[in-house]
Parts: structure tokens; C-alpha cells; sequence
């Protein structure tokens, strides 16, 4: 367990979290990279739970791998599959560079917090129950 770094990684969680929900109550929303810090809040509050358990992380922006590893610790995290976290995925490469792709709306960008939420108060309620102060 390694609380220092866990609490490292929140913390950045948390920023991007912030940033994300700042700009959306913003007129005019840039919504693909709010998408983009809510799929990169996800992914570091994934890698905290991970290497508070000990586990060492790898360079990877899929939110399922990362879900599959939670689950090898605790099978709660079956749950993230149920509220759709895995489709954040999507916002990790996608938006971030000129393509093709069509901007998140407002209401899919919504739909992102609202994942991104769940996700954190689930992965602190988990540090919790497992001695994280």
C-alpha cells in the first residue's frame, strides 16, 4: 500500500475533474476536452485504487483493462461496467488531435461528468473501506 503516491494520484484525478466541470458550466462548453479530462480523471482514480492495492500500472488509456484489474482485487467494480465508465475510453486519443469525429454534445458531455462522479465517489468509498484516510 502506498498511500503517498495514491494520494498523488487523486489528486491529479481530482484537477482534471475540476477543470472539466469549470469549463462545462461555461458558455459554450468545449466539450471534447471536457470529455477528455473526465476519461482522464477516470483513468487516474482507476490507477489509485491499483497502486494502493499494491499493483503496478500500466501506460494504458483503456478504461475496460484498467476495470478488469480493479476487478481481480475487488469484483465490486463489475459495477463501473453497469454505469458505462468503459465508454470513456473513447475521449482517452479520439479528441484530442484533429479527425473526422464529431464533438461530444452537451448532453454526452453531461453524461461524462455524471460517469466520472460515480466513478470517483465509488473508488474513494473503496480506498475507505480498505484503511485509505
Amino acid at each position: 500500500m502506498n498511500e503517498k503516491s495514491t494520494r498523488e494520484w487523486i489528486a491529479k484525478a481530482d484537477r482534471d475533474f475540476k477543470i472539466g466541470k469549470d469549463e462545462f458550466a461555461t458558455e459554450g462548453p468545449v466539450t471534447d476536452m471536457i470529455c477528455f479530462h473526465m476519461q482522464q480523471c477516470t483513468e487516474k482514480y482507476l490507477k489509485a485504487f491499483l497502486i494502493f492495492n499494491s499493483r503496478e500500472i500500466r501506460r494504458t488509456h483503456i478504461v475496460e483493462e484498467l476495470i478488469r484489474e480493479c476487478i481481480e482485487i475487488d469484483s465490486d467494480f463489475q459495477q463501473l461496467f453497469e454505469i458505462r465508465a468503459h465508454t470513456l475510453t473513447d475521449f482517452a486519443v479520439e479528441l484530442r488531435y484533429p479527425s473526422d469525429v464529431s464533438l461530444p454534445s452537451n448532453e454526452e458531455t453531461k453524461e461524462a461528468i455524471d460517469i466520472t462522479e460515480k466513478v470517483k465517489h465509488f473508488i474513494l468509498d473503496k480506498l475507505k473501506d480498505r484503511g485509505f484516510k
